[in-house]
C-alpha cells in the first residue's frame, strides 16, 4: 500500500496519524489477494513437513488415514472461507467507502495533496506549477504558472502567471479556491486566418480567483474505477438491488432506442404499405412515379440510413459503457463467493501436494506455492478483463480460475489418499521395457536356432 500510493503520501505535509489511517482504510482490499496464497503456502509447508519427518508414516501405522488427519483442518478451512465471504461482503465495501472519502477529505483539508512543488499538476482543465509553498498547510504559493486547456482538451489556450497565490479550502466544499495576486493573463484567440500569426489577449490583475473542482482528484489511477463504478463499495444485497435497477434501466433505454430508430427510419410505414394485397410485387411501389419522385424517395431513404448510422454510432459507446458497468457489478457480486471457495480449493491443492513432495520449510514449497498462485492470479485477471470487454460471460469470468483449479485439487487429493507419487515414470516406461524384453527374447531364440 505504501508503494502503491507513495506519490500521494510523500512530501504532502501529512502527519503520521493521517498516513496510518489512509493505509488502514486501503489495506482490506488486499486481503482477498493475500489470503489464498497464505493458505496454499501454509498447507504445503505443514503437510510437507509431516511427510518429510515420517509423521504420516507413523499415522498410517497407527491406523489414521490422510482423510482423518485432514478432517479438523477441513472444518477450519471451511469456516475460514465463510469468514472470508463475510469479510469481503461487509468489511471491504465499508473500507472502500471510507478510503475514497478520506482521500478526498485529505485533498480538501491539505491543499498540498492537490498541488505539489516544482512540477505541473493536472487537475481537470488546469496544469498548475508552483515554485515554492509555505504556511502551516502549504497554502501560500510563490511564482504560480497555470495552463488552462480549451473545452475539447486538445491544447492549452490560456496561460496565467502570478507572483503570489493562496489556496483556500473547506471540508464542506469540494471546490478549492486559488487566489492569485499580481499577475498576468494570456489567452489565444482562435480564428481561421491564412497567416500563421494568431492574435491573443493579454491583461494584468492585482487579484484573480480561480475555482478548482477537487472531485476530479479522485479520478486518478486506481480510484478512477472505484469512484465511477460503485461496485467495490456494495455488499451482496446492495449489488443485487443495483443490478436489478441497472438492468431495468438498460432494457427501457434499449427498447426506447429501437422504437426511436424504427419510427424515424420509415420502416413501419413501408411495411404497412407493403402489406397491401393490391400490390402484385415490390416494384409496384415505384411504377406510377416519375423519375424525379423516385430520386426524391431514394435520397430520402439515403438520409434515413445516414441518420440511423449516426444514431447507432452515437449510442453505441453509451450502450457499451452501460453493459460494461453491469458486468463489473456482476463480477463484484460473484467474486465475493469465488474468493471464499478458492481458499478451500487451494487448501485441497496445497495439503496433498505437500504430502506428495515430502518437503517442508520455505524452499521447494515456496516454489510450488508461488507457481500455482501466479497461475491462479493471472487466470483470474485475464478472465475478469475478458468479461469486462464482453469477451466472456461475467459469471464465468468470476469463477473461471477456481473452476480450473478444482479438478487439479481433486486429482492431487486422490493421489495423496492412495499414496501414489506425484510423478510416476514407471507406467510410461512399461511399453519400452516390454519392447526391450521382446528384442532380447528374439535374439536368444535366434542364437538357439544357430546352435
Amino acid at each position: 500500500m505504501v508503494w502503491l500510493f507513495i506519490a500521494e503520501l510523500a512530501g504532502k505535509d501529512l502527519d503520521i496519524g493521517m498516513v496510518l489511517k489512509f493505509l488502514m482504510f486501503g489495506t482490506p482490499r488486499l486481503i482477498p489477494l493475500v489470503l489464498p496464497l497464505t493458505i496454499l503456502l501454509s498447507s504445503i509447508m505443514t503437510f510437507g513437513d509431516f511427510a518429510e519427518n515420517y509423521e504420516f508414516a507413523a499415522m498410517k501405522s497407527s491406523g489414521i488415514s490422510l482423510h482423518r488427519a485432514m478432517r479438523s483442518l477441513v472444518v477450519f478451512i471451511v469456516m475460514l472461507g465463510i469468514c472470508v465471504f463475510f469479510f469481503t461482503n461487509n468489511v471491504i465495501p465499508f473500507a472502500e467507502y471510507k478510503f475514497i472519502n478520506f482521500r478526498r477529505n485529505i485533498a480538501q483539508v491539505k491543499p498540498a495533496m492537490a498541488i505539489a512543488e516544482g512540477q505541473f499538476n493536472t487537475i481537470g482543465n488546469f496544469n498548475i506549477k508552483v515554485e515554492k509553498k509555505s504556511g502551516e498547510k502549504g497554502e501560500f504559493l510563490d511564482n504560480v504558472i497555470i495552463h488552462k486547456k480549451n473545452q475539447d482538451q486538445s491544447e492549452n489556450t490560456t496561460v496565467i502567471k502570478a507572483v503570489k497565490g493562496e489556496l483556500i479550502s473547506s471540508e464542506k466544499s469540494s471546490v478549492l479556491k486559488l487566489a492569485l495576486y499580481d499577475g498576468n493573463y494570456y489567452e489565444e484567440i482562435k480564428k481561421d486566418y491564412e497567416n500563421k500569426t494568431m492574435p491573443f489577449v493579454k491583461s494584468s490583475f492585482d487579484k484573480y480567483i480561480l475555482n478548482i473542482d477537487l472531485s476530479r482528484l479522485n479520478n486518478v489511477n486506481m480510484d478512477e474505477e472505484a469512484i465511477s463504478n460503485t461496485n467495490t463499495m456494495l455488499n451482496v444485497k446492495e449489488l443485487k438491488y443495483t443490478l436489478d435497477s441497472l438492468n431495468q434501466v438498460f432494457d427501457k433505454e434499449k427498447l426506447y432506442y429501437i422504437e426511436n430508430v424504427t419510427n424515424h427510419s420509415g420502416i413501419t410505414s413501408t411495411m404497412s404499405v407493403g402489406a397491401n394485397k393490391s400490390l402484385k410485387s415490390k416494384t409496384d411501389l415505384l411504377q406510377n412515379l416519375s423519375k424525379e419522385d423516385k430520386l426524391k424517395i431514394l435520397k430520402t431513404a439515403e438520409s434515413y440510413i445516414l441518420n440511423s448510422q449516426y444514431t447507432i454510432s452515437g449510442n453505441k459507446t453509451d450502450f457499451e459503457f452501460k453493459i460494461k458497468n453491469i458486468d463489473k457489478h456482476v463480477l463484484a457480486l460473484h467474486e465475493k463467493f469465488s474468493v471464499a471457495f478458492a481458499c478451500v480449493i487451494l487448501f485441497f491443492i496445497g495439503a496433498p501436494l505437500g504430502a506428495l513432495i515430502r518437503k517442508g520449510g520455505l524452499g521447494l514449497p515456496m516454489v510450488f506455492a508461488i507457481g500455482i498462485f501466479l497461475a491462479y492470479h493471472f487466470m483470474n485477471i485475464f478472465a475478469k478483463k475478458l468479461a469486462e470487454e464482453q469477451g466472456m460471460d461475467a459469471v464465468l469470468g468470476a469463477w473461471l480460475s477456481t473452476l480450473v483449479l478444482f479438478p487439479f485439487g481433486v486429482y492431487l487429493t486422490y493421489k495423496a489418499t492412495n499414496d501414489i507419487g506425484l510423478f510416476s515414470l514407471e507406467r510410461p516406461l512399461i511399453p519400452i521395457q516390454k519392447w526391450i524384453q521382446k528384442i532380447k527374447k528374439v535374439s536368444i531364440n535366434a542364437e538357439a536356432d544357430n546352435e
